[in-house]
């Protein structure tokens, strides 16, 4: 038997540890929101220097002139050294943040900035007249141009524009909602030439709306130039507004809530009816204020439409009526003083006049999506209660139809069975 004589095995010595990797160094956190010192001191020597920087072109080297250029050169050359001053501090996607911040700052302030101007200007002019007794109890009729500004007043006119804005209220919201609601929910053929018509009745100027009304109510019909007549007129502008801003919000009903309905046994114009226009009712009452804001400052369609007077007349269905906006079309190029100051105390007026509508919307279509009324609660509180009672009772099969009715309401979903539950 041979044996192989073989050499001995050769144990690898064991590899030496990996060296320790070093730490990684942390990164530095990008802070996209808020402002530190460094931006502070950025924005300020962005300012100043761009500043300088204009005042040397306008004054010593370029041959420009005027306010506006001044302006306009220095927000340019701000916007410029911003951008170059934040490349040598930080990264690029901050310097973006940053001057893409600083352009949405400076834009929103200058919107505010200018509307506190036009606001300011206005309650400058119109403050000596509005602050007597007199303008708002008074009217024009026994005032002459040169009455002192505690005669006369602007009462006829603020009468006049809220009959005038009332009637074309009632007579545009239901016809506009009316239009949203059968292009939403009906549909059909007619349903996009109707909102082609829509479309193109919101772009229509507001004098050829008084020009319509001039020519086919006063001349072709024979009626005379009056409040209605002008409330005719505010009423074709109104409608489009009211129609385009109601139908995108019945647009955006929940379809599950239509659904639900429909299951429920409701019909197409009971859900409409009952489900979809209160879930709507804070954006269609946005809705009616929009047209009621446009419909309140036009001047072109009541001064076409309405005839001027100086009278007071709380009949707008017959002579002439005046409004704010024709008020102040008429008195503001008088070459009086105290007249002009008139027309600035009710343009001051007619301001307060589209707070007010506002604030309303907000008080009485402030509601949430989803958010029950207070009627809406008390039945349902009222339905869950006849059910507990239904059932400590032990009766089981022989509740009343009312009450078993009243369970099956309890157990419907709140956002529909509270509009169908008593109808």
């Amino acid at each position: 038997m041979t044996t192989l004589d073989l050499p001995p095995a050769t144990v690898a010595a064991p590899a030496d540890p990996p060296a320790a990797a070093a730490a990684p160094r942390p990164e530095k956190r990008v802070r996209l929101g808020g402002f530190t010192r460094e931006d502070v001191l950025t924005l300020v020597g962005a300012l100043v220097g761009s500043l300088a920087l204009d005042w040397m072109l306008y004054e010593r080297i370029l041959p420009f002139s005027g306010a506006q250029g001044f302006l306009l050169c220095w927000y340019a050359l701000f916007l410029v050294g911003y951008f170059a001053i934040g490349r040598l501090q930080w990264n690029p996607l901050m310097v973006r943040d940053r001057l893409v911040s600083v352009v949405a700052w400076s834009s929103g302030l200058l919107v505010v900035g200018l509307i506190a101007d036009q606001i300011g200007y206005v309650l400058v002019r119109g403050y000596d007249a509005a602050r007597h007794l007199n303008f708002f109890t008074e009217s024009m009729d026994h005032t002459a141009p040169l009455s002192p500004i505690t005669s006369g007043g602007a009462l006829n006119a603020l009468v006049g524009s809220l009959e005038q804005l009332g009637l074309a209220t009632l007579f545009a919201v239901p016809l506009g909602i009316a239009a949203a609601v059968f292009m939403s929910e009906v549909g059909g053929r007619m349903a996009r030439p109707v909102r082609t018509l829509v479309e193109a009745m919101t772009a229509l100027p507001s004098i050829v709306a008084g020009l319509f009304i001039l020519g086919v109510v006063i001349i072709t019909f024979g009626f005379e130039k009056s409040g209605f007549a002008a409330s005719l007129a505010l009423t074709v502008m109104m409608m489009p507004i009211v129609t385009r801003a109601a139908e995108v919000v019945i647009r955006l009903v929940p379809g599950t809530l239509r659904e639900a309905s429909y299951a429920l046994g409701g019909s197409q114009w009971r859900t409409v009816w009952n489900v979809v226009l209160p879930t709507a009712r804070p954006g269609l009452v946005t809705a009616v204020v929009l047209g009621m804001a446009r419909g309140v400052g036009e001047t072109s369609p009541v001064l076409l439409t309405s005839g001027f007077t100086s009278q007071f007349n709380g009949n707008p269905f017959s002579e002439h009526q005046v409004s704010l906006p024709l008020y102040i079309w008429n008195y503001v190029k008088q070459p009086y003083p105290d007249m002009i100051a008139r027309a600035f105390a009710a343009a001051l007026t007619l301001m307060i006049v589209v707070l007010v509508l506002f604030v309303t919307a907000r008080v009485v279509g402030g509601r949430k999506p989803g958010q029950l009324t207070r009627r809406q609660k008390r039945r349902i509180d009222r339905a869950a209660a006849v059910a507990e009672a239904s059932a400590r009772g032990g009766h089981r099969g022989s509740a009343r139809p009312s009450t078993a009715a009243a369970a099956r309401t309890a157990a419907r979903p709140a956002g529909v069975a509270t509009a169908l539950g008593e109808h």
